[in-house]
C-alpha cells in the first residue's frame, strides 16, 4: 500500500510504502528488520522474528533518545511480555506496539508533527 499523509510530507526518512514484508523510504526498499527515525535508518536491524526480539534490542531503540518508539510486529498484532519492554518503560519512554502497515502510518503522521520517534519494523509475515 502506497502511504501517503500530507503532515509527513517534509519529513525526513518519510515511510512511502509498505507491503508485507517490505518498505520503501526515498525509493529504497528493504526487506528485512529495521529501525526508522528522523536523522537514522539501521537496516537488518537483528530481530527478524518477533520471537527473537530481547530487552538488547529495546536498548538498541533507546540509544537513539526517542520521544516515542512504535513498534511494528509483522502482518499481525502480536504483544511482547512486559519484560521486554521494560528499557521503555524505566526510562520513560512512550511506545505503542501495532502491526507494521499501522506503525508505518502512525510513524509518518508522528514524524510529520515534528515528534522524535523512532518505528521499530519487523519485515517478517507471522
Amino acid at each position: 500500500m502506497k502511504i501517503e499523509l500530507d503532515s509527513a510530507g517534509d519529513s525526513k526518512n518519510k515511510i512511502d510504502a509498505y507491503t508485507t514484508g517490505q518498505v520503501t523510504i526515498a525509493k529504497k526498499v528493504y526487506k528485512s528488520s529495521l529501525l526508522v527515525c528522523a536523522d537514522a535508518i539501521v537496516p537488518d536491524w537483528s530481530p527478524q522474528l518477533f520471537s527473537e526480539m530481547t530487552t538488547v534490542h529495546i536498548e538498541q531503540i533507546t540509544s537513539l533518545e526517542p520521544e516515542i518508539v512504535i513498534i511494528g510486529t509483522g502482518h499481525s498484532l502480536i504483544f511482547p511480555p512486559e519484560s521486554i519492554t521494560a528499557p521503555l518503560t524505566q526510562k520513560n519512554i512512550g511506545f505503542e506496539i501495532m502491526d507494521t502497515g499501522a506503525a508505518c502510518r502512525s510513524y509518518n503522521f508522528l514524524a510529520g508533527e515534528g515528534r522524535y520517534v523512532v518505528a521499530a519494523l519487523l519485515m517478517i509475515k507471522n
